[in-house]
């Protein structure tokens, strides 16, 4: 791992170090760009991301055993959706479970059995995403919008 960067743009690289769930070396030629979530195992959502962040900001590099990292997307990647979650758990990577809709309606019966604690029950979340499998869609999406990532939408409570 060369550099793991916060949403707020400050470099925790050695805090990541210390994750277990993040694997310590991996077998490609290129830049790897890869983004993913920080949570504390059975906790509360606001409790679960209280602690990560906490973990992040402070001085202690004692690692936190709560604590857990779940890649969902590579940045830089040409691989559709479902290809990249696949790779990523290739190389080694946490990956939490992901469902395919093929039509809208379908949509909305995950975001029902989400909020019934149907899916996802044993994740700390307040939200899940959907996003365009397609990686040529996701690419012809972010240049008619001029913006990224509009071939994704967090869904909250």
């Amino acid at each position: 791992m060369e550099k793991a960067i916060s949403r707020k743009g400050h470099d925790v690289t050695e805090k990541i170090k210390t994750i277990k769930s993040i694997p310590r070396e991996i077998s490609i030629r290129s830049n790897f760009v890869v983004r993913g979530e920080l949570f504390a195992k059975e906790e509360e959502p606001a409790t679960s991301q209280r602690i990560a962040s906490g973990y992040l900001r402070s001085k202690s590099y004692e690692p936190n055993q709560k604590i857990t990292f779940a890649a969902f997307q590579i940045i830089n990647g040409n691989c559709n959706q479902y290809e990249s979650l696949n790779y990523l758990r290739k190389l080694g990577f946490s990956v939490l479970e992901s469902y395919q809709a093929n039509r809208t309606s379908q949509i909305e019966t995950y975001r029902q059995a989400w909020r019934s604690k149907k899916l996802f029950a044993d994740i700390p979340t307040d939200g899940i995403v959907i996003k365009i499998n397609s990686r040529k869609l996701q690419l012809l999406r972010e240049k008619s919008y001029s913006c990224y990532p509009f071939w994704q939408m967090a869904i909250k409570y």
